[in-house]
């Protein structure tokens, strides 16, 4: 364990015996920090916050603090719950949940960039990357494999799907779509092709994908009309994947191409 002496550590902290801690960094509350852990300089982590294996976090970043919710009472219980593999850089913060036991969770093997802002009860996967000062607002749901552009913000309780991308600066306030890319104010502008073939998505898989969304979005059906059509026809489970997210969206509703 390499702990800087300048480094303050709760003796209810649990760390593993290779964890790196940086110069003035605190480590308050019953935080566990798993093998391979590096926390930088100026780091405050505190809480119920756990660190799986392998995750660093930069300098200056703050996870699980108390969340941004005028009703939130800070003697509930709650916390934070990071995967493995995670590259968290300069001044991120992410907060803890606003719910009695709850948890704000991150997967495993993503890249948050300098000044991203996971608000409270987010929920992200695996895989992901979010560049540069990325706002979400609290209980976004993240897919996995995703790609969210520098200083994209995200309003509170949407959905963003798996292999999506969204363009920087965009301003998002309804569900991205499994595979979609987006644009400016919620503006749909087609399939993320490039990601899908990277993800090993065969030319069948792309062909019923790019099925199902033209349905959707622009064979001039109504959302209700081309859920009943595509009810009525087989799909593989990528493509299924894609018209459940427009059948069960969150309380904000989808992006379309309208």
């Amino acid at each position: 364990m390499t702990l800087h002496p300048s480094a303050l550590i709760s003796p209810e902290a649990e760390l593993a015996d290779d964890v790196v801690v940086g110069p003035f960094a605190v480590i308050e509350g019953p935080v566990k920090l798993a093998a391979g852990v590096i926390i930088g300089g100026h780091a405050w982590i505190c809480g119920d916050t756990w660190l799986g294996e392998g995750t660093r976090i930069g300098w200056g970043s703050v996870i699980g603090a108390d969340p941004q919710d005028l009703g939130f009472d800070p003697d509930w219980r709650s916390g934070v719950r990071i995967g493995a593999g995670n590259q968290i850089r300069e001044y991120v913060t992410i907060h803890r949940s606003s719910k009695e036991g709850g948890h704000t969770t991150l997967g495993d093997g993503n890249y948050l960039m300098t000044g991203v802002h996971l608000g409270h009860d987010s929920q992200v996967g695996d895989g992901n990357v979010i560049a540069n000062n990325v706002l979400f607002g609290g209980h976004v749901h993240l897919g996995n494999r995703v790609f969210l552009g520098g200083g994209a913000a995200f309003h509170q309780f949407l959905h963003i799907g798996d292999l999506a991308m969204v363009q920087g600066n965009a301003v998002v306030s309804q569900d991205v779509p499994p595979y979609g890319i987006v644009y400016g104010k919620n503006k749909l502008a087609g399939l993320n092709i490039v990601g899908l073939r990277r993800a090993g998505f065969d030319t069948a898989a792309r062909a019923e994908i790019k099925k199902a969304y033209g349905l959707l979005f622009t064979s001039g059906l109504t959302l209700r009309k081309a859920l009943e059509a595509a009810a009525a026809m087989e799909w593989s489970p990528a493509a299924r994947r894609l018209l459940d997210a427009v059948a069960e969206p969150s309380r904000k509703g989808i992006i379309t191409r309208r």
